[in-house]
């Protein structure tokens, strides 16, 4: 059972449109029939597909927030600024990202789907399996996951809109920001210190374009609201939801990517999370990753080897 919206061409707000992850859902969307305002902060970085319009501006500014999401369906937010100092992350996530939910609540906007990770749980060597009603990260955890806890925790205040918080693990996928297969390789390639890993230690992956379709059939929706979040999002409510693959270890992805780059790896040994970040949820609204693992690796090897 799907939702029937009244608009056949719904508009979905996409943010952080130019990256990884936003031009990928901008792209499911329009498979999809939807009309997409995308929007980054650099004029001429959005995805040139049709039914795609740029809309160039900072979302956690409350008059551009407030005109962008008029007459939208659903809002996707995609954006949050790994890597950099504590109050950036605070301010463009914890900050910002509520901004716009609290805009398109006050719009009347239907859905809002929010792009968080898996990072946010607990995932320390004793930890079993992890779902969304696990455990998350506690203070000491570091930068990037604690803010994307607190950015969760603070869309779950945010009252008169249904939101989605999708947590995917490691995301695997072309892109000259992917993390995975673009700049943890590379410095792999450059550092003798980022070769060393625990071989047996879990690693957790999704494959982008998987996480773009979960992110799309919700904002469209494809996957129907429901009273019981193991059947739907939560109607009005704010639901988490676990989007991870198949089964893998850092044996898997560290050994691809070195032999890839032509290095040797270093295999340390220690205590290790050794669980699986549960999907049980998404599975019960339909999705279903269609990139295997040994696809994935593939793609990742033929992008770091280039061109034979």
């Amino acid at each position: 059972m799907t939702d029937s919206p009244a608009n056949p061409s719904p508009v979905v707000v996409v943010t952080g449109a130019n990256g990884l992850v936003g031009a990928r859902v901008c792209a499911a969307l329009v498979e999809r029939g939807a009309l997409v305002r995308a929007v980054v902060r650099r004029p001429g970085t959005a995805p040139t597909l049709p039914g795609v319009q740029e809309r160039v501006g900072d979302f956690p500014d409350p008059d551009f927030a407030a005109d962008v999401v008029v007459g939208a369906s659903a809002v996707v937010t995609t954006v949050h600024p790994m890597g950099s100092p504590l109050e950036h992350q605070r301010e463009i996530g914890v900050e910002g990202t509520p901004v716009i939910a609290r805009a398109a609540a006050a719009a009347g906007v239907g859905r809002f789907v929010h792009v968080s990770t898996a990072a946010v749980y607990d995932r320390s060597p004793d930890v079993g399996d992890v779902d969304e009603s696990s455990s998350l990260v506690g203070d000491e955890a570091g930068d990037y996951p604690v803010t994307k806890r607190d950015t969760d925790a603070a869309l779950a205040e945010v009252d008169g809109i249904t939101r989605v918080l999708v947590r995917p693990p490691a995301i695997l996928g072309p892109g000259a920001s992917s993390l995975w297969n673009t700049l943890r390789p590379a410095a792999v390639r450059d550092d003798e210190r980022a070769r060393h890993t625990l071989p047996h230690q879990t690693f957790s992956w999704v494959h982008v374009d998987d996480l773009a379709a979960l992110i799309a059939d919700v904002a469209t929706g494809r996957i129907a609201t429901s009273t019981d979040p193991g059947a739907g999002p939560v109607a009005g409510g704010c639901t988490p939801v676990n989007a991870a693959a198949g089964p893998a270890t850092n044996r898997d992805y560290h050994g691809a990517v070195t032999a890839a780059v032509g290095v040797e790896p270093v295999w340390d040994d220690g205590p290790a999370w050794t669980g699986k970040i549960g999907s049980a949820r998404a599975h019960a609204w339909g999705w279903r990753p269609q990139v295997d693992l040994e696809q994935a690796l593939a793609e990742l090897d033929a992008g770091l080897r280039g061109p034979e």
